[in-house]
């Protein structure tokens, strides 16, 4: 479980993962990315551009992203270019960058829900002084993904995780920079993450010609 959550324990015996396709999930393309920001900036869907944008930016769990306040992003009536928050799973502070067209989309965000310092930065739709789930979360992105006839099967929340950090190790190799950005403690998770090693391994075989 990405958040470190307690799992309950209950009497079905079914294996969990029955049914369901397993593994890393793929990280976006930029064209996909342009992709879903394009139809959501069509649709004036705001909060959804907003959440995009950040979730794309900031590289954090889904449990991470959908419990940030308007204070972890905003310093009196301007979005910062960067924070740090503390996560959830590890309890160690990582920090990330908001770009100028994800600072945009808060500021249209926050205006047209007249949210204040304190509020959720996404509050639920049912209930204000509740932050956005997970499931709501995972369901939102689903939709995003559909939305440009992507395979489901292929896609979650930690797609929008891996794409900048995956696009990172592809144009620079730095391993370090990427587990810093990613607040893993260890950099043999931002191995294992990224599947560097087998990316690597199959670059490396494409590039031999017999």
């Amino acid at each position: 479980m990405e958040c470190g959550s307690k799992k309950t324990v209950v009497a079905d015996k079914r294996p969990w993962n029955k049914g369901k396709l397993i593994g890393q999930k793929s990280p976006l393309t930029p064209q996909q990315v342009w992709a879903i920001r394009v139809r959501l900036q069509l649709a004036d869907h705001k909060r959804d551009l907003a959440l995009f944008n950040l979730a794309l930016d900031s590289k954090l769990r889904g449990c991470d992203l959908v419990t940030l306040t308007v204070s972890d992003v905003q310093t009196g009536n301007e979005i910062r270019s960067r924070t740090k928050i503390i996560q959830r799973k590890t309890g160690k502070p990582v920090q990330f960058e908001i770009t100028k067209q994800t600072r945009e989309a808060l500021v249209d965000w926050i205006n047209s829900k007249n949210l204040n310092i304190y509020d959720w930065l996404f509050p639920s739709r049912k209930d204000r002084s509740s932050a956005m789930t997970t499931r709501q979360y995972g369901r939102i992105v689903k939709k995003w993904i559909g939305s440009i006839d992507l395979p489901k099967s292929s896609y979650a929340t930690h797609s929008l995780r891996r794409t900048k950090a995956t696009l990172i190790y592809r144009k620079t190799g730095n391993l370090r920079a990427v587990q810093l950005l990613l607040g893993h403690e260890k950099i043999d998770s931002t191995v294992k993450y990224l599947g560097v090693e087998v990316e690597d391994a199959l670059a490396l075989s494409e590039s031999i010609d017999l």
